[in-house]
Parts: structure tokens; sequence; C-alpha cells
């Protein structure tokens, strides 16, 4: 069902501050930035590497307002990993399946993400406490 992991979402203050150090300490450039009104974010991912089955990423998330999930997150536990996302060809498909292990899913139906992909949250009480995310990329005609 994993493909690979798409990538860690990393909850910061300012944004562009954490891209320059990723920058000058990794040398990743920055492939997509993005505003997600829907989940809070001003986003912006950082190419790692490419695999057989898709790329992998550092997903920089800076809060638009303190109420917000990761606003939320950044008061409660500070800057840090947020979030690791697997890639799955079917998210859809993924959600069935996991669901009927147990798992609760914070999402019903996948949603929008990050640079047109399809995705959905599990329950980090569920998964070891962590917060994860399955990632469909999309078909790459789009």
């Amino acid at each position: 069902m994993i493909l690979r992991i798409d990538h860690v979402g990393i909850a910061c203050h300012d944004l562009e501050a954490t891209i320059a150090l990723y920058q000058k300490t990794f040398g990743l450039k920055v492939v997509h930035r993005e505003v997600n009104e829907e989940q809070g974010v001003r986003e912006a991912m950082l190419h790692v590497a490419d695999g057989e089955t898709g790329g992998s990423y550092i997903q920089l998330l800076e809060p638009l307002h303190p109420d917000t999930p990761v606003g939320k997150f950044l008061a409660t536990r500070g800057e840090g990993v947020h979030h690791v996302a697997y890639g799955v060809s079917d998210v859809a498909g993924a959600m069935d399946e996991i669901a009927a292990t147990g798992v609760r899913l914070i999402d019903k139906t996948p949603r929008h993400g990050s640079m047109n992909s399809s995705i959905a949250f599990l329950h980090p009480k569920d998964v070891g406490g962590v917060l994860t995310e399955l990632v469909q990329a999309p078909p790459r005609d789009s």
C-alpha cells in the first residue's frame, strides 16, 4: 500500500526564515509554494529526492492564524515535526483498507493537498502518536 515517504511536515513560526535554514543547511530547493485556506497554512515544499515511485519532500508549514491546527500545534509543542506523509497509489482505497483495521480516519473523504495531490489524515492516537497523512500524487498530465 505505501509506496514511499512522500514528505515530512515541519511546523514553523516563520516560513521564509525556515526555508532559508533548509536551503543553507541542506541545499534543498523550493519546488512549490501554496496558501491552503482550508488547512490554515502557508506552505513550501522543498525537494529532497526522486525515486521509482515519486519524489520526497520536506513540507514547511506556517499557520495563517493562531487558532488553526498548525497554530495550535506550535502553541503547545513548538516548532518541529508535525506529521509524516506516505505516498499511496489510491488514497480512497488506502483509507478503506486502513479503516478496516480499526484505525480512525480524520478525513472521511480525500481532500485537496499540496501540489494538486489528494490527501487524507489518520488519527495520531491510533498510529503510535504520529499524525499520519496519505498522499496520492496527481496524474502526471495535470
